[in-house]
């Protein structure tokens, strides 16, 4: 009778350890995912997620779905280590947070996600973008697949409202305004797949500008020649030809010594967030708070993690009397990383003009807690003031 106990439990822990490690899979209209037994909730969430994103990116590209080869195929993994182990295993060395894995035999392709990874949120956007036009076109022009899948970047997904957010990814725009003449021409870009670029990095941003001034809305006459590249685009064709067969469509249409000139305007005309924040700074020692004010929620756009824009905006609010609002947005400076103490000095200054003394208080010592040397002396001035 023990024995027997003992072999159901010996059977029941290898059935519950079989059972933990066995795989599924989820179909949706475009994707089949595959996830380990008991990662069903984040298969599901990721399906929701990647058909949204496939409807975004066909909006612009119109490919027939049906002309799809079977599904697109996802992986997902909520434990890191397994899913370094199956990316190491297939492709060498693992890729963080998402990879998109392409094979000649279309059985093998798929995304592989690390779900829930702190690079997720940026790996996922470019990968999945990959795949899909990968997808309809094993190998289209290369500046085509790098630049729309930076720009397709900022495309994020919000899990709580079940819905994709554009933000645009403008991380090259420094480096490619920095480059100026020494930009790669653009027909050079055009034709990286016949002859290769020199510098990876410069070709990656560059074909993300490109990219940008086709989508930009300088000019429909742009925007609709490159709709009809992406129409003759061949799924079967190599990365050089399709590249030639753009490049030959868009000779019939552009005039390129007028599309350069056009090119580097709309470079010139888009502000970097240094520039803006340059821009900010200048307005605001000028005296001209609505200009400072366009810049620094323009540069907040750019960089919403970042604090400095929320501070100058505190500054800015307080100047004009509107103490609730520089107060929320000094505390938002506070959140994403500001000097503690400059931060904190600020808010009691602001909360004493807003008549809220106790609260005034509290901000001044902790601004001298955090940096006796700059602000014990005067925060002590300070609050003896306000308890006469």
């Amino acid at each position: 009778m023990t024995k027997r106990l003992c072999l159901c439990l010996l059977l029941f822990c290898l059935f519950t350890a079989f059972s933990l490690h066995a795989q599924a899979s989820l179909r949706t209209s475009h994707y089949e995912i595959h996830f380990t037994a008991g990662d069903e909730s984040a298969a599901q969430s990721l399906s929701r997620e990647l058909e949204l994103r496939f409807d975004a990116y066909n909006r612009l590209f119109r490919f027939n779905p049906e002309s799809l080869d079977g599904p697109l195929k996802a992986r997902i993994f909520t434990r890191r280590d397994a899913y370094d182990a199956h990316v190491t295993a297939r492709a060498g060395q693992t890729k963080d947070g998402a990879v998109y894995l392409h094979y000649n035999n279309k059985e093998n392709r798929e995304l592989v996600i690390c779900r829930g990874s702190r690079e997720e949120s940026s790996a996922l956007p470019h990968q999945a973008f990959i795949q899909f036009l990968r997808g309809f076109i094993s190998t289209p022009p290369s500046w085509m697949r790098d630049g729309l899948a930076i720009y397709f970047s900022g495309l994020r997904y919000d899990p709580a409202s079940l819905s994709l957010a554009y933000e645009e990814n403008l991380s090259f725009l420094e480096s490619v305004k920095k480059l100026g003449k020494n930009a790669p021409d653009i027909k050079t870009l055009l034709e990286a797949d016949s002859v290769p670029p020199k510098k990876i990095e410069d070709f990656q941003s560059c074909s993300w500008a490109l990219v940008s001034f086709f989508l930009s809305g300088y000019s429909a006459d742009y925007y609709r020649t490159l709709i009809e590249c992406f129409m003759i685009l061949s799924p079967s064709a190599s990365a050089a030809a399709n590249g030639r067969s753009v490049l030959k469509r868009m000779e019939a249409w552009i005039d390129f010594d007028e599309f350069k000139t056009n090119y580097f305007s709309y470079l010139d005309s888009r502000r970097t967030y240094n520039e803006l924040m340059e821009d900010g700074r200048k307005a605001y020692e000028a005296k001209d708070p609505m200009r400072a004010e366009l810049s620094f929620l323009s540069a907040l756009d750019q960089k919403p993690s970042s604090y400095a824009p929320y501070y100058y905006l505190g500054l800015i609010y307080y100047e004009e009397k509107n103490y609730a609002l520089a107060d929320e947005y000094y505390r938002l400076s506070l959140q994403r990383g500001a000097d503690e103490a400059l931060v904190c000095y600020a808010l009691g200054i602001n909360a004493a003009q807003a008549g809220k003394n106790t609260e005034a208080i509290q901000w001044l010592e902790q601004a001298a807690a955090a940096d006796p040397g700059r602000y014990k002396n005067r925060a002590e001035e300070l609050i003896q003031r306000m308890r006469l």
